[in-house]
């Protein structure tokens, strides 16, 4: 058993993959993941997620660099590190004519762990499959299917679970339920990393998020600190009745009108200490715009994905 109270999980150093026709699936990477945390890779497909966590697993061999896992070189020592890791793969990789207890059962004999049906049944009860135990994995809905990739995953009781676009091709409602499960999981002690091009998923989840494109790793950041760093925020007015002229002063401001006239809205960054609020406040007042509420609203995620991919 490793001491899951060490500060990180996964240490990647210069990691790098190269394949023999020289693409460049990765570029030189250095992330270290938290344990304990939930960590967000984010990026458009072909953007190098699945590269990154199949290096981590032992899949990909790698081109340079090195992974730690608690301690544990993913080369050196590998079965010590992969006892550690969980992963759910986005392809529904299982026997079709097995039961999924059985299914389950089997995944925690690969890793060399003893019998336990206590743990098999508490796993499949929280991820709400212990009704379906005894069913073949091909009368499953595709959602149902997902479950048990989880449940397989989580049958060795690893330290660290990876899920691979983990509500690729389910419904909303079944996306929030594993939301929950995946908070759970944490709450558990489990460290989990996901890949994702939901951006909603990162913003409802994760406590930091990495930014990948091309194979490069942009950028890392506390979720909260990037949204505060790089989102502006907007200023609303609600006016009383439309704006039909245009005014100059408004204009070089960069205020602009929405709703049919019924809005004005100005954007500002919230790190610069004149960030303008109050010179468009006087400037309404001249005016004699009269406005019935006022509200502010931050840039989302998924903006400041956009704009970082854009930039690069």
């Amino acid at each position: 058993m490793v001491n899951t109270e060490t500060k990180t999980a996964i240490s990647i150093k210069g990691l790098e993959k190269v394949y023999p026709d020289g693409f460049r699936a990765l570029h030189p990477t250095h992330l270290d993941i938290r344990s304990g945390e939930i960590f967000a890779l984010l990026g458009p497909n072909g953007a190098g997620k699945t590269t990154l966590i199949n290096a981590v697993c032992g899949i990909v061999n790698v081109t340079a660099g090195d992974i730690e896992v608690y301690g544990n070189n993913i080369t050196t020592q590998y079965r010590k590190a992969r006892s550690c890791i969980g992963l759910v793969p986005q392809e529904l990789t299982t026997d079709a004519f097995e039961t999924v207890w059985n299914t389950v059962s089997f995944s925690r004999g690969l890793f060399g762990k003893p019998a336990n049906a206590g743990f098999i049944e508490t796993t499949l009860k929280r991820l709400s499959l212990w009704d379906k135990k005894d069913q073949q994995i091909r009368m499953l809905s595709g959602g149902m299917k997902r479950r048990v990739m989880i449940a397989k995953a989580l049958s060795h009781e690893p330290q660290i679970l990876f899920l691979d676009e983990p509500t690729a091709g389910v419904d909303v409602e079944l996306r929030k339920s594993m939301w929950d499960q995946v908070h759970e999981l944490r709450s558990m002690g489990v460290t989990i990393i996901l890949t994702t091009h939901y951006i909603e998923e990162a913003e409802e989840m994760a406590d930091r998020v990495g930014v990948i494109n091309k194979g490069e790793l942009m950028l890392v950041e506390d979720k909260k600190t990037l949204m505060k760093k790089l989102g502006k925020k907007e200023l609303v007015f609600d006016l009383h009745q439309p704006l039909t002229d245009e005014h100059e002063e408004l204009t070089a401001m960069k205020v602009h009108s929405a709703a049919d006239g019924l809005q004005l809205i100005y954007t500002y960054d919230t790190l610069k200490e004149n960030n303008g609020v109050a010179d468009v406040l006087d400037c309404l007042n001249r005016l004699h715009i009269r406005y019935r509420d006022l509200s502010t609203r931050q840039t989302s995620l998924e903006e400041i994905f956009v704009s970082l991919v854009n930039k690069k």
